[in-house]
């Protein structure tokens, strides 16, 4: 067949590449301006102001929404594998210090306080997210010192901060708009994330220079996958009544919260206390819409909306999460936090405790009572991000007995859709191998379709996956899109050439057209549209999903567990079945 693989070709964005990487295999620390006209002249979609002297406030929020909090106060950034490898290099206690965390990424880091942030890493992915990031930063901070550092600001700044509780509002914040030209709605943003720490920030930014360097400690391929090995035996280690070895898996790459929820039915279980805090302290527009969908007036689902509740009544009442998590493993779910490694938890769940009468009536279907018959597991782990992926199937599918499913629910940029649309690939187009992947895609639009509210579900799509989010340009991306590829994500490639290993006697190949129509066990993939990187810095820097954000999260998720239990239910009838009965046994 006629294989129209796109070639990207662009030279800005491979020169960028070669450039931090090969200053990154310094022994010494790398200052990250010396990245800033390599990353400019790439002329990221998600940095199209990067070379204006304005600031590019969508860039800059998408940056700090995935570095912990303390990246104003950092130095150095030290990128490293393990606990051993910080040690080797002269970092024997970074587990000591501060654990910080970021709202847009999950990645074990710690501040040691002063000017000094560790960074555990679990892929090359995870350097092309790292450093294009704090690229886009130093540049935006420099220019919002510029703008900040006036007299007449910095006075205005020192003002709100003793009368508003240090966050901008009403005509302080429209002079501080008119002052320094960074649109209100851009402020606004920044007073949602930083709180009563605005005026402080703003302050410090104003008062204060940065200059950020970063290095890496090791970055050999052995180091990754030892990595990956003592992530996994953490998870053995966990569960030593869980036999992974002789019982067949279902692997789910999704999030922490939508699989436990629709499994576990605690939130419904809580409705009269979630309700009960919706009304003592949620928002108005909380409120509106829990009666709205009583109501009926709006189609939204109850179940998502109490699921996005129950998020902010454990956040208001930290004592809430242990009984939830009693209610969850009483019914066969288990959450593995990860330890000394990078940042991935693990969800096993046992398929013959799972309690029918209290999981998400979506789930249910003829035969479900079987399920108290099965031996088979569910390993769902908090998606990973890029080569990370292949790393982690890798490694499950060694130390398993047979895998029953794979099914991958992620986010992605869409070029011709809308924020909480859904697509579905049957192409997926690798720029970390290079291959092109064909294979039957298990779900179609029918099967998302009936549990998505607000978008549309595209079936038969063409996605690529990409080697980061800054790692894209308008002429990168229409080169795919001319080519029919619409869907921009980063972990599908990498998953599937996992699954190519495991279900061929070698390593995956490189620059070809792959045929994995025929593998041994469905294959499902969703992604649902989180960015629409061909409207102008539109990304979810600049805009927030909210509670309506989760409803493709959980269409997709009903999909996938569906066509977990259906798979699971047929194979219990059909060994039923098989099985001789007890009278021909007798006549033998």
């Amino acid at each position: 067949m006629d294989r129209t693989v796109p070639s990207s070709g662009n030279e800005e964005i491979n020169l960028y590449l070669r450039t931090y990487y090969s200053l990154l295999r310094s022994t010494r620390e790398v200052q990250i301006k010396t990245l800033i006209e390599a990353h400019k002249r790439m002329r990221s979609a998600l940095h199209i102001a990067a070379d204006e002297p304005y600031p590019d406030m969508a860039a800059f929020i998408y940056a700090i929404l995935r570095m912990p909090s303390c990246l104003g106060q950092v130095r150095l950034v030290i990128m490293g594998q393990s606990k051993k490898v910080f040690a080797q290099h002269g970092y024997p206690d970074v587990e000591s210090w501060e654990h910080v965390s970021a709202p847009g990424r999950r990645r074990r880091s710690f501040f040691n306080g002063k000017d000094t942030l560790a960074v555990y890493i679990a892929s090359r992915s995870d350097i092309d997210d790292i450093v294009p990031i704090l690229t886009a930063y130093q540049i935006e901070r420099r220019k919002l010192h510029q703008i900040l550092s006036k007299p007449a600001t910095i006075k205005l700044l020192q003002e709100i901060k003793q009368k508003s509780q240090g966050i901008p509002i009403g005509n302080d914040l429209h002079v501080l708009a008119r002052q320094t030209n960074i649109p209100i709605e851009d402020l606004d943003r920044l007073r949602q994330i930083w709180r009563e720490k605005t005026a402080d920030k703003l302050l410090e930014y104003a008062q204060t220079e940065q200059e950020i360097a970063i290095r890496s400690l090791a970055g050999s391929l052995a180091d990754y996958k030892r990595a990956t090995r003592r992530w996994w035996l953490n998870v053995e280690q966990s569960l030593p009544n869980v036999t992974f070895e002789d019982r067949p898996v279902y692997f789910v790459s999704s999030n922490t919260h939508s699989l436990p929820n629709l499994l576990s039915g605690y939130a419904l279980h809580r409705e009269a206390e979630l309700e009960s805090f919706i009304k003592s302290t949620g928002s108005e527009e909380l409120q509106r819409e829990y009666y709205d969908i009583l109501q009926r007036n709006v189609p939204s689902s109850r179940e998502n909306f109490l699921y996005y509740v129950l998020k902010k009544y454990e956040t208001a009442n930290p004592e809430a999460v242990k009984e939830r998590i009693a209610w969850e493993e009483a019914r066969g779910i288990y959450r593995v936090p990860s330890e000394h490694a990078f940042d991935i938890e693990v969800q096993i769940v046992e398929l013959n405790k799972v309690c029918v009468d209290t999981m998400d009536g979506r789930l249910h279907q003829p035969g479900i009572e079987r399920l108290a018959q099965s031996n088979a597991l569910i390993v769902n782990i908090d998606y990973p991000l890029g080569m990370a992926a292949y790393q982690v199937l890798t490694e499950i599918a060694r130390n398993i007995d047979e895998i029953r499913g794979i099914y991958i629910m992620g986010k992605a940029a869409t070029l011709n859709g809308r924020i909480g649309d859904v697509m579905i690939p049957s192409v997926v187009h690798d720029e970390h191998s290079l291959n092109t992947y064909l294979f039957d895609n298990c779900f179609s639009a029918d099967d998302v379709a009936p549990w998505l509210v607000y978008g549309t579900v595209m079936d038969n799509q063409k996605a690529i996956t990409v080697p980061g989010t800054f790692l894209q340009n308008e002429q990168y991306m229409s080169v795919f899109y001319k080519e029919g590829y619409t869907d921009m994500e980063m972990e599908a490639g990498p998953y599937l050439s996992s699954i190519y290993e495991m279900v061929r006697p070698k390593r995956h190949p490189y620059n070809e057209l792959v045929d994995l129509h025929n593998a041994p066990f469905p294959i499902g993939i969703l992604h649902y549209a989180s960015d629409t990187p061909f409207s102008k810095g539109k990304n979810l820097g600049s805009q927030n999903l909210s509670y309506f954000g989760m409803d493709p999260t959980y269409a997709t998720m009903v999909a996938i567990l569906r066509a977990i239990l259906n798979k699971e239910i047929q194979t219990l009838e059909h060994n039923h079945d098989s099985e001789p009965s007890r009278f021909s046994e007798t006549a033998n």
